[in-house]
């Protein structure tokens, strides 16, 4: 797990095919400072697993499903990438929850400057839309990311905006983003979970709770008469049962 808060901005050195794949090879000294074979690191948001390293750099492989979903199939020597080591249990959670899985690529649309920051617009998917809203989070090549703005619910182009502070502009790649660049995005955990849940009930419709084969189990048991605040549609978890009890109470 990381936290999107940048540590180095690093270099490719090297790029060997590897498979249906490839091996990279980059200039790292800051995160490689404790390094362990097996180690996580991210790279311009994509976790990578650390296979051998130097003094000054490591190299991890990268397959095709990877590839497929981020901005490294285009990778080149000398590109400058952001680096984040792995989040250590008790340290700070300076950004927010970054898993470093990618859902895909979006595009620099526009790129507005200002006194004290630049405001950056980022088309995306339709299928990632949803899962971006205004003042929540969202990791951009690795970059933990407030959004400051986002398209209409309808827009058929969807896109959202970052503004992007000094620190920021300095301490990461995003400096140098232009109108057209693709960028690697990670949309918030906590979203893409409800976005699935949700897309279980959408499949199929509600069974009220009287008619559910548990209910009608309990009452073949006789275990009580039994009410629930929501449907058995929805996990477990998330209602309560009250159950008439023989003393005329409930629990």
């Amino acid at each position: 797990m990381f936290t999107g808060i940048i540590e180095e901005i690093g270099r490719i050195t090297a790029i060997e095919p590897s498979g249906d794949g490839v091996r990279l090879t980059l200039h790292a000294p800051r995160v490689i400072e404790d390094v362990h074979h097996g180690d996580s690191i991210a790279v311009s948001g994509v976790c990578l697993t650390v296979v051998d390293w130097t003094a000054d750099g490591f190299t991890a492989d990268v397959m095709r499903q990877t590839l497929d979903m981020s901005t490294l199939d285009a990778a080149r020597v000398g590109w400058p990438v952001n680096l984040e080591r792995a989040t250590a249990s008790g340290g700070r959670l300076g950004g927010h929850i970054v898993q470093g899985h990618i859902d895909g690529t979006g595009t620099v649309v526009d790129v507005r400057p200002g006194e004290q920051w630049r405001v950056v617009r980022i088309a995306l998917a339709p299928a990632l839309a949803p899962l971006v809203v205004d003042k929540g989070s969202i990791a951009v090549d690795g970059v933990s990311l407030t959004v400051s703005a986002v398209s209409p619910a309808h827009e058929p182009t969807p896109w959202f905006e970052v503004s992007l502070i000094p620190e920021t502009l300095e301490a990461t790649t995003l400096g140098e983003r232009r109108v057209g660049d693709p960028v690697n995005l990670e949309t918030d955990i906590l979203a893409r979970h409800v976005q699935r849940l949700l897309s279980f009930g959408a499949s199929r419709p509600a069974q009220a709770a009287g008619d559910h084969p548990i209910a009608r189990a309990q009452r073949e048991a006789g275990t009580g008469a039994e009410s629930s605040f929501a449907t058995y549609d929805v996990p477990a978890a998330d209602f309560v049962i009250l159950r008439s009890t023989p003393e005329g109470g409930s629990r």
